[in-house]
C-alpha cells in the first residue's frame, strides 16, 4: 500500500475516468499518498479532516500538521513512521496492531494524535499495553516508596516522623546502616531458633526431670527465651509503627511471625497455673502441639530472602498448573492402586489388602520414591507397576516446564523493575544535585513492556518531600520524532504515581 500512487479511476459505466481526492503525507521524511475515500471511512480522525484542506483558512491546515507546503499540497508531520504504518492499517482493516518492538505507551500518544481511540486495537495488543501499564504503575510505586523513605511524608508531625523512621528501621535493611544491622541480627536469631530446636530433640543434650522425663537442657531454654524475647520485641515495633495496624495483623507473613511466638507464651501461661494442670493430658497434648508449632519461625527467613519471595509468587502464579499436576495425580493413583488391589488380592502372601491401603503404594511408584515396603507379587501386578511408573514420570514433567517459566518470568520482570526504580531515584539525585530549576530538563528511562526495551522522557525533580516534582514528558515514538515537552507539576509523591502509571 505504501509509495503507490492512484489519481484516477473509472466510475461504474467506464465511460469517463473522474478526479480522486489524494492526499500526500510527509511522515518523518517518509513520503505517501493516501486516497480520500479510504481516509472517509472514519471521518473523526486527523487524516480524515485531511481531505478537504482545500476548504480551509491556513490556520486550521497549521492546527492539523506540521508544516503544509501549498505548492505541492503536502502535509508534513513530525511523527514516528513505524507506529504511522500500524495506524494506517485501521482504514484498510479496521483495526490495529502494534507491531513488535514498538513501546505501547508512546504508540498510545501516536494515537491520540491521530485522533484515533483505544477501541481500535487488537485484543492482544491491549492486554500488552495492560502489562506495560501494570509495570510503569508498579515502578511509580517503587519511586514513591523510596522518596517517602528518604524524606518522609510532607506535613507529618513528630509522632508520624518517629513513628515513619522506625519502620524504616524495622522494615527496609536498605534505608540506613542501622537498619541492615538490625535485619541482621533478626537474620542470625531466626537461625539460632532454628538450630536450638532442631538440636532440643537430641536424647544425649537432654536431662531428666524430677519424674525421670526427659526434658530440653536449661542452656537451650535459656537461648531459645533469649530468641522468642527478641522476635516479641521486633513483632511490637513493627505492629506499633505500621501506618495499616489491620493490615499488617492479616498479613501472611506476619502471621507467621505471630505463630514463631505464639506457642512460648502459651506454654508459659499454662505452667504458670502450675503442676496439676500439666498433668493433664489433654493439656500435654495441647502443649506438644504447640512446641511442633515452633517450625513456623523458619518461614521468617522469607523476610530477608528475596529469592523465596520470588519463589513464592511464582507458586502463586503457577496455581493452575499446579492443580493440573494434582489432578493427574490424583486419577492416576486411584487408577492404579485399584489395579493393583484387583490383580494382587489372589496371591496367597498379598501386601495389598485393600483399595485406600494400595493408596500409598501408588503414590510412591508414581512418584518414582519406592520404599519397597508394598510391591507386587504377581506377573499383572509387576506389569501394572511398570506402567504407573512411566504414566507418574510423565504426570509429573508435564506441569513443569511451565512452573519453571514462570519462575523465571517473575523472577527476570523483578529484576528489571528494582533497577528501574533505581535508576529513576540515582537521575533525581542527579539532577538534584547539579542545582538545575524546575524547568530544566533531563534524560529519564522507563521499562517498557517486558523490560528489555527502553524509553524516554525528560524528568527534572527534587528530592526534597516538600518541594514540587515536575515531570516533563517528551514522547518518542522513533528516531526521526521531536515532539515538543510539555511541563506537568506535582505537588505530592501521590500524584506522581498517578503520573508514572498515566
Amino acid at each position: 500500500m505504501w509509495g503507490i500512487q492512484r489519481s484516477r479511476y473509472a466510475d461504474c459505466n467506464a465511460s469517463e475516468a473522474s478526479e480522486e481526492a489524494e492526499v500526500v503525507v510527509n511522515i518523518g521524511g517518509v513520503k505517501q499518498v493516501l486516497h480520500g475515500d479510504v481516509l472517509s471511512r472514519y471521518p473523526d480522525t486527523r487524516l480524515a479532516e485531511l481531505v478537504d484542506c482545500a476548504l480551509k483558512s491556513p490556520e486550521e491546515i497549521s492546527s492539523l500538521c506540521d508544516d503544509y507546503d501549498p505548492d505541492t499540497g503536502e502535509f508534513y508531520f513530525d511523527r514516528d513512521p513505524e507506529a504511522f504504518k500500524c495506524v494506517i492499517e485501521l482504514y484498510y482493516y479496521g483495526e490495529i496492531h502494534m507491531k513488535r518492538g514498538i513501546c505501547p505507551m508512546c504508540f498510545m500518544k501516536e494515537m491520540d494524535f491521530w485522533k484515533i481511540g483505544s477501541d481500535f486495537l487488537d485484543d492482544c495488543c491491549k492486554s500488552h499495553l495492560k502489562e506495560v501499564e501494570d509495570e510503569l504503575a508498579e515502578i511509580a510505586e517503587r519511586v514513591r516508596t523510596i522518596l517517602v523513605d528518604r524524606e518522609g511524608e510532607p506535613g507529618a508531625g513528630g509522632w508520624q516522623r518517629f513513628q515513619v523512621s522506625l519502620w524504616r528501621l524495622m522494615e527496609k535493611p536498605e534505608s540506613s546502616l542501622s537498619a541492615h544491622v538490625v535485619a541482621i541480627l533478626s537474620f542470625v536469631f531466626i537461625l539460632i531458633s532454628s538450630v536450638v530446636m532442631c538440636v532440643g530433640t537430641i536424647p544425649d543434650l537432654q536431662v531428666e526431670d524430677s519424674e525421670g522425663n526427659l526434658t530440653e537442657h536449661p542452656t537451650l531454654e535459656v537461648i531459645e527465651t533469649v530468641c522468642i524475647g527478641w522476635f516479641t520485641i521486633e513483632y511490637l515495633l513493627r505492629l506499633v509503627s505500621s501506618p495499616n495496624k489491620i493490615k499488617f495483623v492479616l498479613s501472611f507473613m506476619n502471621i507467621i511471625d505471630f505463630m514463631a511466638i505464639m506457642p512460648f507464651f502459651v506454654v508459659l501461661t499454662l505452667t504458670s497455673f502450675g503442676a496439676g494442670v500439666m498433668e493433664l493430658a489433654n493439656v500435654q497434648q495441647a502443649i506438644q502441639a504447640l512446641r511442633i508449632m515452633r517450625i513456623a519461625r523458619i518461614f521468617k527467613l522469607a523476610r530477608h530472602s528475596s529469592g523465596l519471595q520470588t519463589l513464592t509468587a511464582a507458586l502463586k502464579s503457577s496455581l493452575k498448573e499446579l492443580g493440573l499436576l494434582l489432578m493427574y495425580m490424583g486419577v492416576g493413583v486411584f487408577l492404579f492402586s485399584a489395579l493393583g488391589y484387583t490383580m494382587e488380592q489372589n496371591h496367597p502372601e498379598t501386601l495389598f489388602t485393600s483399595i485406600p491401603q494400595s493408596f500409598w503404594w501408588a503414590v510412591i511408584t508414581m512418584t518414582t520414591v519406592g520404599y519397597g515396603d508394598v510391591y507386587p507379587k504377581t506377573t499383572l501386578g509387576r506389569c501394572n507397576a511398570a506402567i504407573s511408573f512411566l504414566c507418574g514420570v510423565i504426570a509429573i514433567a508435564l506441569p513443569i516446564h511451565p512452573i519453571i517459566n514462570n519462575f523465571v518470568l517473575f523472577y527476570n520482570k523483578q529484576q528489571v523493575l528494582e533497577t528501574a526504580a533505581k535508576h529513576e531515584i540515582e537521575l533525581m539525585a542527579l539532577r538534584t544535585g547539579q542545582g538545575e530549576l524546575e524547568d530544566s530538563p533531563g534524560r529519564q528511562g522507563h521499562v517498557c513492556g517486558s523490560g528489555a526495551r527502553v524509553w524516554d522522557h525528560s524528568v527534572s525533580s527534587s528530592c526534597h518531600s516538600d518541594a514540587f516534582l515536575p515531570l516533563m514528558k517528551a514522547p518518542r515514538g522513533g528516531a526521526s520524532m521531536q515532539t515538543p515537552t510539555m511541563e506537568t507539576s506535582f505537588e505530592s509523591t501521590a500524584e506522581a504515581t498517578e503520573y508514572f502509571a498515566s
